[in-house]
C-alpha cells in the first residue's frame, strides 16, 4: 500500500530507515508531537516563537525523510543530507535566537539577517518541491520574480518593483509572509486534527469504516460501488488526502466492483470521485477548511456546518450515478457469504464515538484546538473498550510519530503558500488580478464564477488543495465578493473546485491512483470520475446563487427545500448522463433529462417548475418503456 501511495502522492514517498537513523527520525517525530501538544495545551508560546519552531521541526524532518530525487535509495541518507537537515532545522530558529533584535531592526536588517532569510526562503521552496511537487514551487518562484521585476511587467501588472532586501525582509521577517496565517493555522488547528486522525486510525477505525459500509450497502444493487461511496465518505472524516483515501478503501472496493461486472474505468472512477469528496465531508474536512475559518474570522464549526448540505449533495450525486449504472448493467449486490458478520460489526459501533465527540465539542463553541485534544483523548478511551482496539503505550507513541509525519506536507505547502501571500500583499497584485478577472468576464457573475472555477482547476493540477485554496481565495474570492457574493460562499466556491481538481484531467492524482489499482486507463478514469462527480461541479454554483444551501441567513425549512430540489435535479441529470432511468434512454431523452436536472438545480421557483415538468415527462416515458419491456415475450 505504501508503494502505491508513493507513486501518486509525493507526501508518501519518504525514506524508511533502518538502525540508528530509524530511531533518531522516529524520536524527532515524537518530540515534534510532544512539543505541539505541550505548547498548545499546557502553556502559550507567542506566535512569533511558536511558528518558527513549528517550521524548524517541519523543515528539519522534511530534509531528513524526503530525498532530493524520487528515485533515490530511500533506505539511507548521506552526510550532506544530514547536514542539510540540521541547517534546515536551525534557520527558522534564528527568529527565536534573536527575536528582540529583529523587532528592533524591523526594516533595517543586517547582512546576516538577509543571508539567513534568503537561505530560509530557498529551503522552504526546496522542501515544498520534495514533499508537494514542482507546481507550487514554480508558482512561488514566479510570484517572487514578479515582485522583483515589477517595472518590466506589461499593462496593469506593472508596479514599482521591490529590491531583494525588501523581499527577503517582508517574506521571512514579518507575519505577512512565510510566518503568516497559513503556517499559523498549520501550527495549531491543522496539526492537531491530523494527529487526531492518526490516533483514530490506530484504533482500527479505518478498517471498521470498510466493514460498516459493507454491512449497510453491500447487498444493494451494485453493492461494492455503493460501499466505495459510503466508506470514502467515512474515511474522509479522518483523512484530508484524496489519494490516501483512494488507496486505503480502493484496495478492496475496486477489485470487488470489477468482480461483479463494473468496467475498470468506472470502478476506479467511483473510488476516485468518492475519495475526493472526503475532503469536503464534515466534521474533519481538508486542511484548507481550517484556513478558511481563520481567513474569514469565524469558528471552524461554522465552516463545517456550512459544508454539511453540499457534502451530502455531493455523495448523493455519486450514489445516484452508481445506482443507475448498476441498474443499466443489471449488476447484483454482494451475497451474505461475501459480507462481514453483521453482529460483530455492530458491536464495534463505539469506534465512531470520537467523531461524535468532536462534533459535540465544536457545536458547544469550544475552540478547534480543544476539540482536537479532546478527540485524541477520546480515541484512547474508546479504544480501551475492547482488547482488539486497545492502544498500548507503543501504539500511542507510534500515533504521535505518524501524526507528525503526515503533517509535513501541510507544513511545506503552507510555508510556501505564505511566500506567495507575502508577495501578493507586498505588490497589491491580488486586487489587480481580481479586477482583471471581473473585466475578463465582462462584469458577469456567472462568467466570473466560470473563470474562477477554471483557475482553481488549473492550479489544482498537482498543487495540494491547501495551497490552491490560499492562492484562489486571495485572488479570485475578492472578485466574487465585489460582485456581492456572500463571503463564505465565495471562499467555499474556490475551496470546492480546488478539491475537484484531484479528479479533473489532465492531471488528476486521485484518478491516477485509482487507475493504478484497477489497471485502467488514467485519463479515461479521470473523465469518468468527472462525470460521476457532476454534483461537485453544480453544488458551488447553487450555494453562490442560493446561500441557504450553506445555512446562511435561512431556516432549516428553506435549506431543506433547496436540498430536495437539488437532489431531484441530480437524479435527472444523472439519468441523462448514464443513459438509464427506469429503462434505457435514447439520445433526445438523455438531453432533456440533463436539461431538466439543471433547471431543477438552478435556484428559483420558475426554473424548478420547468425542470420538474421536463423530468416528470422523461420519468413517465421511462416507466412506460420499462413496463412495455417487461410485458414483451422473451425470445426463446
Amino acid at each position: 500500500m505504501h508503494e502505491m501511495l508513493a507513486m501518486y502522492d509525493k507526501e508518501s514517498a519518504y525514506r524508511t530507515f533502518r538502525g540508528p537513523l530509524l530511531w533518531i527520525s522516529f524520536g524527532l517525530l515524537v518530540l515534534f508531537a510532544l512539543y505541539q501538544l505541550v505548547s498548545i495545551y499546557f502553556f502559550t508560546v507567542p506566535p512569533q516563537i511558536h511558528r518558527p519552531i513549528h517550521l524548524a521541526f517541519g523543515l528539519g524532518l522534511i530534509f531528513l525523510l524526503y530525498p532530493a530525487r524520487s528515485k533515490s535509495d530511500k533506505s539511507k541518507i548521506g552526510i550532506a543530507g544530514i547536514l542539510l537537515s540540521i541547517v534546515a532545522f536551525l534557520i527558522p530558529l534564528y527568529w527565536v535566537y534573536d527575536y528582540e533584535g529583529l523587532v528592533m531592526r524591523t526594516g533595517r536588517y543586517t547582512e546576516l539577517d538577509l543571508v539567513i532569510g534568503g537561505i530560509g526562503i530557498l529551503l522552504v521552496l526546496e522542501a515544498a518541491r520534495r514533499v508537494v511537487g514542482w507546481p507550487i514551487t514554480i508558482i512561488a518562484i514566479i510570484f517572487l520574480l514578479y515582485t522583483y521585476l515589477g517595472p518590466y511587467m506589461p499593462g496593469f501588472l506593472e508596479h514599482s518593483g521591490k529590491d531583494l532586501d525588501r523581499i527577503i525582509g517582508h517574506t521571512f521577517y514579518t507575519l505577512e509572509g512565510m510566518f503568516g496565517t497559513p503556517i499559523a493555522v498549520s501550527a495549531t488547528f491543522i496539526y492537531l486534527f491530523i494527529l487526531f486522525g492518526a490516533f483514530l486510525e490506530k484504533t482500527g477505525v479505518g478498517q471498521y469504516f470498510n466493514d460498516l459500509s459493507l454491512v449497510i450497502a453491500g447487498r444493494r444493487i451494485g453493492g461494492p460501488a455503493k460501499v466505495a461511496v459510503f466508506s470514502s465518505a467515512l474515511q474522509g472524516t479522518i483523512s484530508g488526502s484524496s489519494v490516501a483515501n483512494v488507496v486505503t478503501s480502493g484496495a478492496f472496493t475496486i477489485p470487488m466492483m470489477k468482480r461483479l461486472g463494473y468496467r475498470s474505468e468506472f470502478a476506479a472512477a467511483v473510488e476516485a470521485s468518492s475519495s475526493t469528496g472526503g475532503q469536503i465531508m464534515p466534521p474533519i474536512m481538508g486542511a484548507a477548511a481550517f484556513l478558511m475559518a481563520e481567513f474569514l474570522g469565524i469558528s471552524y464549526w461554522e465552516v463545517a456546518k456550512a459544508a454539511a448540505l453540499p457534502a451530502i449533495l455531493y455523495f448523493t450525486g455519486v450514489w445516484i450515478m452508481v445506482h443507475l449504472e448498476a441498474k443499466r448493467l443489471g449488476l447484483r449486490g454482494l451475497t451474505q457469504d461475501e459480507l462481514p458478520d453483521k453482529r460483530e460489526v455492530l458491536k464495534k459501533l463505539y469506534l465512531l464515538l470520537p467523531i461524535f465527540v468532536i462534533i459535540a465539542v465544536l457545536a458547544m463553541d469550544y475552540s478547534a484546538e480543544r476539540a482536537a485534544i479532546i478527540g485524541i483523548i477520546s480515541c484512547v478511551v474508546v479504544g480501551a473498550f475492547r482488547k482488539e482496539t486497545r492502544m498500548s503505550f507503543a501504539d500511542i507513541v507510534e500515533a504521535l510519530a505518524s501524526g507528525s509525519r503526515m503533517a509535513l506536507g501541510v507544513i511545506a505547502a503552507t510555508a510556501c503558500a505564505g511566500i506567495i501571500v507575502g508577495t501578493i500583499t507586498l505588490t497589491g497584485i491580488g486586487l489587480k488580478l481580481a479586477n482583471g478577472l471581473i473585466d475578463l468576464a465582462g462584469g458577469s457573475l456567472i462568467g466570473t464564477l466560470f473563470f474562477t472555477m477554471i483557475a482553481s482547476l488549473i492550479l489544482g493540477m498537482g498543487t495540494p488543495t491547501t495551497a490552491n485554496y490560499i492562492i484562489t481565495s486571495t485572488i479570485a474570492a475578492p472578485a466574487l465578493i465585489q460582485l456581492n457574493v456572500q463571503e463564505l460562499s465565495a471562499h467555499m466556491f474556490t475551496f470546492y473546485f480546488g478539491i475537484v481538481a484531484d479528479i479533473t484531467p489532465p492531471v488528476c492524482l486521485a484518478a491516477f491512483a485509482a487507475a493504478g489499482i484497477a489497471k485502467s486507463h488514467p485519463i479515461k478514469t479521470g473523465v469518468e470520475s468527472t462525470r460521476l462527480a457532476i454534483a461537485a461541479f453544480m453544488a458551488p454554483y447553487i450555494f453562490v446563487l442560493q446561500p441557504s444551501l450553506l445555512l446562511i441567513d435561512t431556516t432549516w425549512y428553506g435549506a431543506i427545500v433547496v436540498m430536495l430540489t437539488s437532489v431531484i435535479g441530480m437524479i435527472g441529470a444523472g439519468a441523462g448522463l448514464i443513459g438509464y432511468w427506469m429503462a434505457p434512454l435514447n439520445p433526445l431523452e438523455r438531453l432533456l433529462a440533463v436539461a431538466g436536472g439543471i433547471l431543477a438545480i438552478i435556484p428559483g421557483s420558475t426554473t424548478d417548475l420547468l425542470g420538474f415538468a421536463l423530468l416528470a415527462v422523461i420519468f413517465a416515458l421511462s416507466v412506460y418503456k420499462s413496463k412495455r419491456n417487461k410485458s414483451m415475450p422473451k425470445e426463446a
